[in-house]
């Protein structure tokens, strides 16, 4: 059965980590939208260009089984920004349906709006500092409930993976990741 995912970016969004998202989720059959909060072709955070499906006020009244954030900078600050995000976000929580970040976006953008609470979480190491509970901070990828979040761009692949686990289970990491040449 297919999942669908919302990958919201912006300008200033990390490339590794939208593109590490989007691949592996579509590579696990999962119907990936990306949502740009800004215009539909951005410019990610070490100037590569990027078009976006949709942009995110198309998607409000959508609902998905996945919300995934990259992160980088200023990217996780203009998502921080988007009020149409922001709903999408809260409803995702409140009906607990998974949603995750990566990098900066854990701190600037759930954590500002109250997403994380004291659940366990993780993020860069330059931000990863502001979140209030600090037990597995140093963790790759972490998993408390329906949140998910990760470091960076070098563990964009494991959050990806995670994430495809939770979607779909350890058979379909399996069939993924072999193909990849992911251990």
């Amino acid at each position: 059965m297919s999942k669908k995912v919302l990958v919201p970016v912006a300008d200033g969004s990390e490339e590794i980590e939208t593109v590490c998202i989007i691949d592996v989720l579509r590579r696990a059959g999962a119907e990936v939208t990306v949502a740009s909060v800004n215009d539909l072709t951005f410019t990610a955070s070490r100037g590569v260009k990027i078009t976006a499906d949709a942009p995110i006020s198309a998607c409000t009244g959508k609902t998905y089984d996945l919300i995934a954030l990259p992160g980088g900078m200023p990217g996780a600050e203009h998502l921080r920004d988007s009020d149409a995000l922001v709903l999408l976000l809260r409803r995702q929580q409140g009906e607990n349906r998974l949603y995750g970040a990566i990098c900066a976006s854990p701190a600037v953008v759930l954590l500002h709006h109250g997403l994380i609470g004291g659940r366990n979480a993780t993020a860069h190491p330059a931000f990863s500092d502001r979140l209030e509970n600090q037990e597995r901070v140093n963790d790759r990828v972490v998993v408390d409930g329906n949140l998910v979040t990760s470091r960076g761009p070098g563990t964009a692949i494991e959050f990806a993976l995670k994430l495809v686990e939770l979607l779909y289970g350890s058979k379909k990491v399996r069939e993924v990741s072999g193909p990849m040449l992911v251990p």
